[in-house]
């Protein structure tokens, strides 16, 4: 599919012979970004991020693109394979940073696809999937690898840090060894710039700091929190340096870069104190959209621009400080929508998702109201390589390709779930067209809503729409028993009926 529908996009013999070749893939992936926080998105955002404005008047933004979840681990997961993480044993809330990997050798994943057609593959940036540190908190012995994290899950390169900067083992971790191990001990410190913490030193050689308090954290001594930006993408980008030094030429790459940023703690370089006018955390974005910029002017330099595919998206809505921010600034995370990170309504789940590649994107600078979800990434890149997915691999993952090559498409889409997570939320909700289901619980009755006329859910529909209530109760019940949102033979869920399923009973065939 990929050769026929690039040579068909070009004129010219040189163009395309140059792009007969397979794209190579960049996903960056930020942490806590609100669709309100890209002001392409935003015209009223109170700080501007001209390279992701870039990407959206260069490709395809997406207004109604949604990650797997609420928070971070489970939107992790479903991002990198296209399956639906309230599947696994993971039912509520994240890990830490030390956890057996909540990836299951063998399933499928954004980076194993794409290694097997060819590529080389790497991640630089946040994990927070679980890994096996050697040892115990209270035994480590750093000589010895790290098992059960992304080089054993797809990737060929790995370097960043296990998870959130909260979940502590914070060091810079390269391959299965950290250069400088954490050896130390910290815990938060004051923010004097935001209303979060910092982790910067001076550190400490025991667990109990000098009031006889925790330092929870292992850390190595060489951490800042706020260096994370910076080697990340100094990293990536030697990486795809390498990559292009060691590889046959025609070799694609796949770089998985996910970002700390909007995250906690927000620590933007000095350099970037005074720009925008939402504070330190539009400071941080512009920070975080200068780094993106980085990326793209490699991208160019190299001659990789044309043939490259990058994809910008967040793990979830903005952190619950969005309400600050809009008393104080003006400046609104959520872009308009319902609440934020770990609800169940918009605000939770609907992010910015912009994608770029000038050699494939029929009519670039489009915006596009379909929905589209993460979880769609493997099965759209899977498409694009023409590549079919075996039955247990992409369950919940529909392809969007048709939307980036045939602006005139339309193709009908199966419905998709979010979920809530966080605090006694859990709620699952499920959106079909216009149409959204938030399932009832104890303390919820079931809330319908019409996107196309209540973009911030205020109005519930579900008395005067039982129909729809029922019709989209069957299609979720459907999705969780069979295992699969996509056609094919059901798979198994990793556990049996969850208490949050409210309106199953485990009786339920």
């Amino acid at each position: 599919m990929l050769a026929a529908l690039v040579v068909s996009l070009w004129m010219g013999a040189d163009a395309s012979a140059a792009s007969d070749a397979p794209p190579n893939v960049v996903l960056i992936y930020v942490d806590d970004c609100g669709y309100g926080d890209v002001s392409a998105l935003n015209p009223e955002a109170k700080f501007n991020t001209p390279n992701l404005d870039r990407l959206a008047r260069g490709g395809v933004a997406f207004t109604r693109g949604y990650s797997p979840d609420s928070v971070c681990t489970p939107s992790r997961y479903g991002l990198l394979t296209g399956r639906y993480a309230w599947r696994t044993h993971l039912k509520r809330g994240v890990f830490g940073a030390e956890a057996p990997c909540l990836i299951a050798d063998g399933r499928m994943t954004l980076a194993s696809l794409l290694k097997s057609q060819g590529y080389r593959t790497a991640i630089v940036g946040k994990w927070h999937l679980g890994m096996d540190f050697p040892g115990t908190p209270e035994n480590r012995d750093w000589s010895q690898p790290v098992r059960d994290m992304p080089l054993d899950k797809g990737f060929d390169y790995f370097y960043g840090i296990p998870a959130s900067l909260n979940f502590g083992i914070l060091a810079w971790f390269e391959g299965r060894h950290a250069a400088v191990p954490p050896t130390q001990y910290t815990g938060k410190k004051p923010n004097p710039r935001y209303v979060d913490y910092r982790i910067r030193p001076p550190y400490h050689e025991s667990r109990l700091n000098e009031r006889g308090k925790s330092n929870g954290f292992e850390v190595a001594p060489d951490f800042i929190d706020n260096q994370c930006l910076t080697r990340f993408t100094d990293k990536a980008i030697e990486w795809m340096k390498s990559h292009a030094a060691q590889s046959e030429a025609d070799q694609p790459f796949f770089l998985y870069l996910p970002y700390t940023s909007p995250h906690y703690p927000v620590c933007p370089l000095p350099r970037f104190h005074g720009e925008g006018d939402a504070g330190a955390y539009g400071e941080f974005m512009i920070e975080t959209d200068h780094h993106v910029g980085r990326v793209l002017k490699y991208l160019q330099q190299a001659g990789l621009e044309e043939n490259t595919i990058v994809i910008f998206t967040s793990d979830n809505g903005p952190e619950r400080s969005w309400e600050g921010r809009i008393k104080r600034y003006g400046h609104d995370s959520r872009g308009g929508l319902r609440e934020g990170k770990r609800s169940v309504y918009e605000g939770g789940h609907r992010v910015p998702l912009l994608v770029r590649w000038p050699a494939g994107i029929v009519d670039p600078g489009r915006r596009s109201d379909r929905v589209v979800g993460q979880v769609d990434v493997l099965a759209t890149l899977a498409d694009l390589l023409d590549v079919s997915l075996p039955a247990d691999a992409g369950e919940d993952s529909q392809s969007f390709a048709a939307v980036l090559t045939e602006p005139a498409a339309v193709e009908p889409r199966l419905p998709l779930v979010t979920h809530g997570n966080g605090r006694r939320d859990y709620r699952y909700a499920i959106i079909d067209g216009d149409w959204k289901l938030v399932m009832r619980d104890a303390r919820h009755e079931d809330e319908l809503y019409n996107w196309s006329k209540d973009r911030q859910e205020q109005n519930n529909l579900a008395a005067a729409h039982p129909e729809v209530v029922q019709r989209l109760t069957r299609e979720l019940t459907e999705i969780v028993l069979q295992g699969r949102t996509t056609p094919g033979p059901p798979q198994s869920n990793d556990t049996g009926h969850w208490e949050d399923l409210t309106w199953i009973t485990k009786e339920t065939p």
